[in-house]
């Protein structure tokens, strides 16, 4: 098991899914704050800190914002070490990261419906989410055998990810989850932590 910080905008009241106007430095400042406050427990319980992926709108607005994305980058430099970054495949967050010299993760999403664009369906159409395990399942396999995902018009979207993210808040979290490890390992392919990193 790995550990990894899930910084986001301080709202929570709306589970940081909500967009804030902030400043680059407040970016800046909340992104430290939640990756050191998290950083010492896992400390503590003998486990560090292995990746951070910014959480909610932070993470959406990052996608498509390279001022978010670099201001996400310079809360996590203050940590002092090296740790992962992890974001949507295909989207400027991950270049941005790169050019700061940070390694980076490309995620997709088993869960979630895309835009023709590659980013996310807003949470307040009610087609976002995909509650049903069948069609995560299949969504997942198609990420991950085909490098491909279907948008909500039905255009297909070339994604290189390297791991899939299923939010333990989306209805039927636990049958989507199974579903997706059961056809996934079906095709074979391989599911489970990636291998530990080599020390540099």
């Amino acid at each position: 098991m790995e550990i990894g910080a899930h910084p986001g905008y301080p709202d929570r009241a709306s589970w940081g899914r909500r967009q804030m106007n902030l400043s680059y430095e407040e970016i800046v400042r909340t992104v430290y704050q939640q990756v050191t406050a998290l950083d010492g427990l896992a400390e503590k319980a003998g486990k560090p800190l292995r990746h951070v992926k910014p959480h909610g709108a932070l993470y959406n607005q990052a996608a498509v914002d390279e001022r978010t994305a670099a201001a996400i980058a310079d809360g996590v430099r203050k940590v002092g070490r090296p740790l992962l970054l992890v974001g949507l495949a295909g989207s400027r967050m991950l270049t941005v990261w790169q050019q700061e010299g940070f390694r980076v993760v490309g995620e997709a999403f088993a869960d979630r419906r895309y835009e023709d664009d590659g980013t996310l369906r807003p949470r307040h159409y009610g087609d976002a989410l995909i509650t049903d395990p069948r069609e995560a399942g299949e969504q997942a396999l198609h990420i991950a055998h085909r490098g491909k995902i279907v948008s909500v018009t039905g255009k297909e979207i070339q994604v290189e990810a390297q791991t899939l993210c299923i939010h333990s808040d989306t209805p039927n979290a636990q049958s989507i989850a199974q579903s997706v490890r059961n056809v996934l390992r079906d095709a074979g392919i391989h599911v489970g932590a990636s291998p530990p990193q080599k020390k540099e």
